[in-house]
């Protein structure tokens, strides 16, 4: 019975929660990523944070720690891997973590800190098998298996957003192209626009470009909905999940449960497609519950 600190460490926020033994919520906090998301100022933000939580634990009594990151830890050298906030990648963070905070923290991918957070209290509870999915600026996914996260021998379990399925596609951070994260990212869906017309949209005023029969918006949202089939159709062929969870601020699009489910039911391998495609229940909460669960 402990207090349970969980931090998730994004591109554009960093949020904390200090969680109480009878699962009360003590302490939220939300600080802007450092600027540059430079690595050396990533840490001291993450410790300060863990500090200051820890000031709310009453003396005495036991605290977890545990982390979210965009990427994952690499089992054989203890560095980071995978990461889009590439600042993070080679360096060994859970290392120089538990040096300057003198205690040990768990991390994970926050793919993974989301799933876990939907399946134990979210649209994913009751579930045997779920994917879970965050799609925002980029596009990572996470695998829950009758009660625990599948990391994988290599720690890469579930990283569908980096399966190349288009060669001649746009590059990705990662060094491949083609991408599933380049054509369903909100980051690569305005790429596309700005690539074909030459004009900046968001992935919102794409959206409602769309929604209000804008001819480019209504072409890059279609190919946006047919991605997205293609690629959960793909994934629902291979895993054959319960349930998918999705997450991230793509997860608002209202379409994706329409117009794009029905787009997975006519790539998946079956006539007739019955797994759910949900949407989070916790929102932009998950990730830092789910990180509270897997420290140590």
């Amino acid at each position: 019975m402990s207090h349970r600190i969980g931090i998730d460490l994004g591109g554009s926020k960093i949020e904390a929660v200090l969680i109480a033994p009878d699962d009360r919520v003590v302490l939220r906090n939300r600080i802007t990523t450092p600027r540059n998301r430079e690595y050396t100022a990533i840490v001291d933000a993450v410790c300060a944070m863990i500090n200051d939580a820890e000031t709310h634990v009453p003396n005495g009594q036991p605290c977890t720690l545990g982390l979210g990151i965009p990427g994952s830890t690499n089992p054989a050298t203890g560095l980071v891997h995978n990461a889009n906030t590439t600042s993070l990648i080679g360096k060994p963070l859970q290392q120089d973590l538990e040096r300057a905070l003198g205690r040990a923290i768990g991390i994970e991918n926050d793919a993974n800190c989301f799933t876990l957070a939907e399946c134990r209290q979210g649209a994913g509870r009751g579930y045997g098998l779920v994917f879970g999915i965050i799609m925002g600026t980029g596009c990572g996914g996470g695998i829950y298996c009758n009660g625990s996260i599948i990391t994988g021998r290599n720690a890469i379990a579930g990283e569908w957003g980096h399966i190349s399925v288009d060669p001649n596609g746009a590059e990705c951070y990662c060094g491949s192209r083609g991408c599933i994260e380049t054509k369903i990212s909100g980051g690569g869906v305005e790429k596309k626009f700005l690539e074909r017309y030459g004009s900046a949209l968001t992935m919102r005023e794409i959206t409602q470009g769309y929604r209000h029969n804008d001819p480019d918006c209504v072409q890059i949202f279609n190919d946006f909905l047919d991605d997205f089939g293609r690629a959960l159709g793909g994934l629902i062929s291979i895993l054959d999940p319960d349930a998918i969870v999705l997450g991230g601020g793509l997860s608002l699009i209202d379409e994706l449960y329409t117009l794009g489910a029905e787009k997975v039911r006519r790539y998946a391998f079956h006539h007739n497609i019955r797994t759910p495609i949900l949407r989070n229940l916790l929102g932009d909460s998950a990730g830092v519950f789910g990180a509270a669960w897997i420290g140590v």
